[in-house]
């Protein structure tokens, strides 16, 4: 297993770095297009070089097992009936859990080596951390030393077994969440493995994360970097501190990798913007890809 480039050296000279297109990355396997999070979806997303770079959601089942999916439980994304669908994840067994088709397709809900074994070796999976099995988590925020260290402990089982599974294989891989215990475990646990501290609404506490784990990359939402005049539906909620978050970042040596784009209008304004990687739901918005490596900054 290679780790791409954790120091988050400059890899283009200052005058090339504007021209650089943003790395596509496939979200959930383009949840827009394809069933999200499934063995078909990111076979079809790394088909025929749309893009080198997949991201995944992972979370446990009641035995331990790692299954690729986003919600906590079944009711948006299955079939299952109401009695199971809105029972916890982690609370049912994979048996249970995969006789269920996702959003309905031929497609169940998959184990992580599965995923993994369909993502051909060359290409970079960005394993985004979602739940550990507990609803005692706490969500994008900065903790003091005491709840760290019992978030940390909330989070370390199930990272090791998503983090042997894996670097177990060829990929390049870059880890992320919005959970501080989770990204305080994976840097324990595999120092050496790329993490991305994921932003929600501050900017702050995103930086703070960051810097307390020197993440070799950061991932805002989109309107974070652009401002929201650009989105078709109108002006996005929320305002953002005003900082030129890419600058800040790429000084700091870190990527910057923005999420969830759908229109072309938004990949655009990421690009001029100068972001590292476009994390997209449709694969028509993503630029042909010339970077294969979300964790280098220019």
């Amino acid at each position: 297993m290679t780790s791409g480039n954790p120091q988050g050296t400059l890899t283009t000279a200052p005058e090339q770095q504007a021209a650089a297109q943003p790395n596509g990355i496939a979200h959930r396997g383009f949840a827009g297009v394809y069933p999200e999070n499934t063995v078909a979806a990111v076979e079809a997303a790394v088909a025929d070089g749309q893009v080198s770079t997949v991201e995944i959601d992972v979370m446990p089942t009641a035995e331990g097992e790692i299954v690729v999916f986003h919600d906590d439980d079944l009711s948006r994304l299955t079939n299952a009936p109401k009695s199971v669908a809105e029972t916890d994840l982690w609370e049912l067994s994979y048996d249970t859990i995969a006789g269920y088709s996702v959003l309905g397709t031929d497609q169940s809900v998959p184990l992580l080596s599965d995923v993994l074994a369909a993502i051909p070796p060359e290409c970079t999976v960005n394993i985004e951390l979602k739940n550990p099995g507990s609803a005692e988590l706490r969500f994008a925020e900065t903790l003091d030393e005491s709840t760290l260290a019992a978030a940390t402990d909330r989070w370390r089982e199930f990272v090791g077994r998503v983090l042997d599974i894996a670097t177990d294989g060829a990929h390049d891989l870059l880890v992320s969440s919005f959970y501080e215990g989770a990204l305080a475990s994976t840097r324990e646990l595999a120092p050496s493995v790329p993490i991305a501290s994921v932003f929600y609404d501050s900017v702050d506490t995103g930086l703070e994360l960051s810097r307390r784990y020197d993440v070799e990359a950061i991932h805002p939402p989109w309107n974070m970097v652009t401002g929201s005049a650009l989105s078709i539906d109108g002006p996005v909620s929320g305002s953002f501190d005003d900082v030129d978050l890419v600058a800040l970042a790429h000084a700091e040596g870190r990527a910057v990798n923005a999420w969830t784009v759908t229109t072309w209008q938004q990949a655009a304004a990421l690009g001029r913007a100068g972001v590292d990687g476009i994390i997209a739901d449709y694969p028509g918005v993503c630029p042909p890809h010339e970077r294969s490596d979300p964790n280098a900054s220019p």
